[in-house]
């Protein structure tokens, strides 16, 4: 059995647009009103919010001939108030592009984050993180690295607390099935370097 799927056009589904800021304290929270157009023709009115914190972007620096991974581990709040019972993340390097472009932005935060200074980096995807309530578009990056490009100790700035992991790839892999690798974007850039080989020889 095949099924067909309904293709719209560029225009937008939506009018009468309406935005009411909810809350600016730290980023932006708003809610939505407005009419969409269903698929049958007919128009409904309804009301969503979404959370606007600017888009960022992550990176997975990885040594081809030594078949590992640098990835940080710190403390999410979110997910502690979710059931993570430490609270800790291990996580690839990430951050918010403030004003910077992806490309300065990830360098920015991998020097700041894990110690190393990378010039070569490429962009794999970009995605989406949670499009049901978050505006954010996360660019993604892989580099390779070596001791060569260590600059420093990392650890972040300010008030964060990161600590630098440096792990074999296939190791990385398995915590992502034993659950010790929870965080999306890590899962995506792991699973990304396992199937382009990133790490073979």
């Amino acid at each position: 059995m095949t099924s067909s799927i309904t293709t719209r056009t560029d225009t937008p589904p939506i009018r009468n647009l309406t935005l009411d800021v909810l809350s600016a304290n730290w980023y932006i929270l708003r809610k939505a009103t407005f009419e969409y157009q269903k698929r049958n023709g007919t128009w409904q009115t309804q009301s969503r919010e979404a959370y606007d914190r600017g888009n960022g972007a992550t990176i997975l620096l990885y040594h081809k001939a030594q078949k590992t991974v640098i990835l940080t581990r710190q403390f999410r709040l979110p997910t502690y108030l979710n059931g993570n019972a430490s609270g800790m993340m291990i996580e690839a390097c990430a951050g918010l592009l403030d004003q910077d472009n992806p490309e300065d932005c990830i360098r920015r935060e991998v020097e700041e984050e894990t110690g190393y200074v990378v010039q070569n980096v490429q962009k794999v995807f970009e995605a989406y993180m949670s499009p049901g309530s978050v505006t954010e578009i996360l660019h993604f990056f892989v580099a390779e690295y070596s001791k060569d490009h260590l600059a420093g100790a990392g650890g972040g700035l300010d008030d964060e607390d990161i600590e630098v992991l440096e792990l074999p790839l296939t190791n990385a892999i398995a915590m992502i099935q034993n659950g010790e690798i929870r965080d999306a974007k890590t899962i995506m850039l792991l699973q990304y370097a396992q199937i382009q080989g990133l790490c073979a020889i």
